[in-house]
């Protein structure tokens, strides 16, 4: 058993169901389309987002006829967001695999990522929930402005955390949010509750995003699928490298390698310096800080086995090593 089937163990057979639409829609007529779809829905991502939204439904009378079309279209959004990601990005892999952009050229990725999203928006539209459809826009526009603000800030020197934290939430942490409270409300649970479970998606997002940023100085290349220090050469500020600046505001290797645009030496120094200080440590003060805020949310919610199977869900995320 692998460690994320663990732990979504409470809902490996509605996961299945989850697999089993997303390989539907991979069952087109046209086989350009059909291969294109294959690359990005089955390129190894460990579906937490759906599992998140399928045991917050669990809270309540949980339906599934309901909850896996939402628990997919997250997987959709996710992955569509990825694809142009990675356009923006120039990125030839992702995961180890190479990307849409790198198999089938920029144009054709970015209209296969818009694809993605409408099939995402047709699944969500599926449960009939006016509120979840709601949530499921406003994440849309939540995500694409975060998307947006990291664009328009590359190789700036002059952010702050805040900054980060404000473009993290839109960017990652507001479709674990959406993943919770969307799952909960579709089975009923009290409004109350489904904002505790919301709380605790945008903290678990936001922790998520945190050891990946901490993961592209320190992690493993080989098991990463991506080149160690690719968010500094595309000239997107995160958490360990802003504690840099901090530090060294005036003379550090981050300045000197955004005001040449790229290059592999100062790119190599920054690393060093940030992985042979207290900074990488500091950094995951921070995301463990942000998982004890996604296990507080729980606190209200009843000691079931997929209570626990969220709070292994958070103690995993800061554990992670890809």
């Amino acid at each position: 058993m692998t460690r994320t089937t663990s732990l979504y163990e409470p809902v490996l057979a509605e996961m299945s169901q989850v697999e089993e639409t997303l390989s539907s829609l991979a069952r087109v007529d046209t086989p350009w389309l059909r291969d294109m779809l294959a690359a990005v829905l089955f390129a190894g991502g460990k579906r937490m987002r759906p599992a998140v939204s399928l045991l917050a439904g669990k809270f309540g009378v949980f339906d599934p006829a309901l909850s896996v079309p939402l628990a997919a279209s997250l997987e959709l959004l996710h992955t569509a967001s990825l694809v142009h990601d990675d356009v923006v990005d120039g990125a030839g892999t992702r995961r180890g695999r190479p990307t849409a952009g790198s198999l089938f050229d920029n144009h054709g990725a970015v209209i296969l990522g818009d694809y993605v999203f409408a099939q995402a928006a047709a699944l969500v539209a599926r449960t009939g929930h006016a509120e979840v459809v709601r949530l499921f826009a406003e994440t849309m526009v939540m995500m694409s402005m975060a998307q947006l603000a990291e664009d328009r800030a590359a190789f700036d020197y002059n952010q702050t955390v805040d900054d980060y934290l404000r473009r993290i939430r839109g960017k990652t942490a507001s479709l674990f949010a959406i993943a919770a409270q969307g799952g909960a409300l579709l089975s009923g649970v009290r409004d109350d509750d489904a904002l505790a479970l919301r709380g605790y998606g945008e903290n678990l997002g936001i922790a998520f995003q945190i050891v990946d940023d901490i993961l592209d100085f320190s992690g493993d290349e080989r098991e990463m699928g991506k080149p160690v220090g690719s968010d500094l050469m595309q000239g997107t500020l995160t958490l360990p490298s802003l504690m840099l600046i901090e530090r060294y505001p005036d003379e550090n290797p981050i300045r000197r390698l955004f005001k040449d645009r790229g290059g592999p030496e100062h790119l190599r120094e920054a690393i060093e310096v940030v992985c042979g200080s207290e900074i990488l440590g500091e950094a995951y003060a921070t995301a463990k800080g942000f998982g004890d805020a996604a296990l507080a949310a729980l606190a209200r919610l009843p000691r079931t086995r997929e209570r626990e199977s969220l709070e292994e869900i958070a103690v995993y995320v800061l554990e992670r090593r890809t």
